[in-house]
């Protein structure tokens, strides 16, 4: 079997949410929700949590996640780049213990995720070798070429083929290709790939598609989240569940 960790980034220093990754949600700080899903992987061999922050860290370790360092300051910033923390991660392991073969990126501010869909993507990209890394997708609904720019003369003009006339951008949305956002759900990375590019996910990328997924960034987001979990609470049960 392959090494796979999970590493989930949790910097102290949001702005839109103060300490947004352990605030509650459903009755548990943000992380937890992340953290569990992880421990229930069946594919998963060990958590890790990167942060710069000492009281993260006590937090974390009470969770059952494995942090083993802290992530320096001058990569913890709101202009701090995945693959600084990755390759941070990587150097500590590499030194420390063992690097992975397999990282699953799981970010905190996408929290309603099942541990079987997790398995599933990683299943799948293993199965694939010729994959530089795997991304989670939802569709978008919209598609985004029946989005607008506004041209240099302040007029509307269609994204992608920058045409004026915007009558064609009317038509059905069955009539234009399906598009994509990414979304947080779950990131498979090859850390072969990493190590020899430099790179987290490269030019052939799998996707993978999931249900449409509710981001954390503001307080509105939080509220969402929580009413969501309070008429729905199948995918909270299915993480934290003792089973």
């Amino acid at each position: 079997m392959p090494n796979i960790l999970a590493i989930i980034p949790a910097r102290s220093g949001s702005k839109g949410v103060p300490d947004k990754n352990i605030n509650e949600l459903g009755g548990f700080p943000l992380i937890q929700w992340s953290i569990e899903a992880c421990k229930k992987s069946k594919m998963i061999n060990q958590v890790i949590v990167s942060t710069d922050s000492l009281e993260y860290k006590k937090i974390c370790e009470g969770m059952g996640a494995d942090v083993p360092f802290l992530r320096p300051i001058e990569i913890s910033q709101d202009s701090s780049t995945d693959i600084e923390f990755v390759i941070h991660a990587l150097d500590w392991l590499k030194a420390n213990s063992n690097e992975p073969d397999f990282i699953v990126h799981i970010r905190p501010t996408s929290p309603l995720r099942s541990p079987r869909v997790i398995d599933d993507a990683i299943k799948k990209f293993i199965a694939e070798p010729s994959f530089t890394a795997l991304r989670s997708i939802h569709e978008m609904s919209e598609s985004a070429y029946k989005n607008f720019e506004i041209s240099d003369d302040g007029s509307l003009m269609t994204v992608f083929s920058h045409v004026s006339d915007l009558d064609n951008s009317n038509l059905g949305r069955q009539l234009f290709p399906k598009t994509f956002v990414p979304n947080g759900y779950v990131d498979v990375l090859r850390t072969s790939f990493i190590r020899e590019h430099n790179l987290l996910h490269g030019n052939n990328v799998m996707p993978y598609v999931t249900d449409v997924v509710s981001e954390i960034d503001s307080e509105a987001d939080f509220n969402f989240l929580r009413y969501q979990i309070s008429v729905d609470s199948a995918t909270k049960e299915a993480i934290f569940n003792s089973e």
